[in-house]
């Protein structure tokens, strides 16, 4: 269960950090685009976290 929280939020983190670049570097911003960076930042958050994850198993 422990694992499970650790993971969650480190996708959380992931997904806020990574769509508030995605907002920053876009400029000014409707609702399209807010939703467009949601999805490709949680996209790109899994992605991290799986790439840290095969990483440390080394």
């Amino acid at each position: 269960m422990a694992r499970r929280l650790v993971t969650g939020a480190e996708l959380l983190l992931w997904w806020a950090a990574l769509t508030l670049l995605w907002i920053v570097l876009i400029g000014p911003v409707d609702t399209l685009e807010w939703l467009v960076g949601a999805g490709a930042g949680l996209i790109a958050a899994a992605v991290a976290c799986r790439a840290r994850r095969a990483a440390g198993a080394r």
